[in-house]
């Protein structure tokens, strides 16, 4: 019960100082900013919608609201998949590039911040293992 508590309580802290960081720096959600981090990781800036949303870990129609309020702000576009007229495409725009560009080292500073300076190089290396664990085992079911 301790380690789960502990794990809870930290998630939690951190989730809303990285929520507070990025509203700030942007007017933007943490789930919003992974989006466009998952986008900007792939070779051509783009993921099929069904891809995207394993990826952030959301359902489909969460992430379409999420796609549709980073299209209104021109950080996102949706392009048909030439090859299957059900596949829809989110696209990382020029201007997405530069907003996650702007937001990374704050994003970055404030994880470190509030967790990775305060663990070891051992400690990383543990949770990483542990986590990376548990996130198998959860995919997997």
């Amino acid at each position: 019960m301790a380690a789960w508590q502990a794990f809870l309580n930290a998630s939690h802290l951190l989730e809303r100082r990285v929520e507070e960081q990025l509203r700030a720096d942007a007017g933007l959600t943490h789930g919003q900013y992974e989006v466009l981090a998952r986008l900007s990781a792939t070779a051509d800036r783009r993921l099929r919608m069904s891809e995207l949303a394993r990826d952030v870990i959301v359902s489909k129609s969460a992430l379409t609201y999420q796609v549709s309020r980073l299209e209104e702000r021109g950080l996102v576009r949706r392009t048909n998949c030439p090859s299957d007229d059900r596949g829809v495409f989110a696209e990382l725009t020029d201007e997405g590039m530069r907003c996650l560009e702007h937001l990374a080292p704050g994003h970055v500073a404030v994880v470190r911040a509030n967790l990775i300076d305060h663990l070891t190089p051992d400690d990383l290396t543990a949770l990483t293992r542990i986590m990376s664990k548990a996130e198998a085992s959860m995919r997997s079911t």
